[in-house]
């Protein structure tokens, strides 16, 4: 079969269509979406100039990459699918090398949901497993204790055309160590406040007097997007450094998951990093437990460039 790979900028309409296509055939097949919701929303939006997405066509479309330059230090975070139909004849192999050529070999791997192709295909360029991620449930019909605030500190739903700034400068100091969430600008929030899940009334701030100094933003995953029933997401919960220590991410967390219990919902998630071992003991806390994992690769020294 002979295979060629496109690298574009900004996807067409037509090429959009070919690769949700693929994304949803891969995530009937493999139970996990290949793609982040970072990705997802470049594909439909656009997003850095920077960011590339590869194509590997055939007479059809047989697989995508999309290379995310983020985190300069690290090096670009590169997500990889092939279509079901098509796997275990080289595609993967060729599509990763053509992003490697891209990148001069440094890059890193995500692999959603840890699967042994995915980790095969890593081993085979030389790559070793560096992070992990975990997804963590609880049920939200287990006992949900209240959530106390710290003295002096208020908590109100966030308003959009109001909050964008204070909250940005909250989410860049909370997440100054993490790229992927710290570097976010204000169009990395409208486009989340555009999407159908967008809802303000899960999306808590935390203030003390008049100052910002925490949130918890819940999310909301529909069936129809997700092919299961509604479940709710701790999206992201971040904390001023300055009140590090006092209590208020949990409060914030406890705040957020009762909000989404009210919503009728069963189950709540979230990801957490693997090193992060207070984020996810303080989880355990309330009830979470592993769920599922995501896995970064990158290639060791004597293979980077190779």
């Amino acid at each position: 079969m002979s295979v060629r790979v496109k690298v574009r900028e900004r996807l067409d309409d037509p090429e959009i269509d070919d690769v949700l296509s693929l994304v949803e055939a891969a995530t009937e097949a493999d139970g996990v979406r290949p793609l982040n919701e970072h990705v997802m929303l470049h594909l439909r939006y656009g997003g850095d100039p920077r960011a590339r997405s590869l194509l590997l066509y055939s007479d059809v479309l047989l697989g995508y990459a999309h290379m995310d330059p983020t985190d300069e230090v690290e090096g670009p975070s590169v997500e990889l699918v092939i279509h079901p139909s098509y796997r275990r004849q080289g595609h993967g192999a060729h599509l990763l090398r053509s992003v490697m050529d891209l990148t001069g070999g440094t890059l890193r791997l995500w692999a959603h949901g840890d699967h042994t192709g995915a980790g095969a295909l890593a081993t085979s360029f030389g790559f070793e497993r560096v992070r992990s991620l975990w997804q963590m449930r609880r049920s939200l019909f287990a006992p949900l204790a209240p959530f106390v605030l710290p003295s002096g500190v208020r908590l109100r739903t966030f308003v959009p055309g109001q909050d964008e700034e204070p909250w940005l400068k909250v989410n860049a100091a909370a997440f100054a160590h993490h790229p992927e969430q710290g570097a976010w600008t204000m169009d990395d929030l409208i486009r989340r406040e555009q999407e159908p899940w967008f809802d303000p009334e899960g999306f808590f701030l935390a203030f003390r007097d008049d100052r910002l100094v925490g949130f918890h933003w819940t999310k909301i995953h529909g069936s129809s997007d997700h092919g299961h029933e509604p479940l709710g997401e701790v999206y992201v919960v971040g904390v001023d450094p300055s009140q590090q220590g006092t209590g208020l991410g949990k409060a914030l967390t406890l705040a957020g998951l009762s909000h989404l219990r009210a919503r009728g919902l069963a189950q709540a998630m979230l990801y957490v990093d693997e090193a992060n071992t207070a984020a996810i003991g303080l989880y355990e806390s309330l009830g979470f437990n592993r769920w599922d994992v995501d896995v970064m690769y990158a290639p060791t020294p004597r293979s980077n460039g190779g």
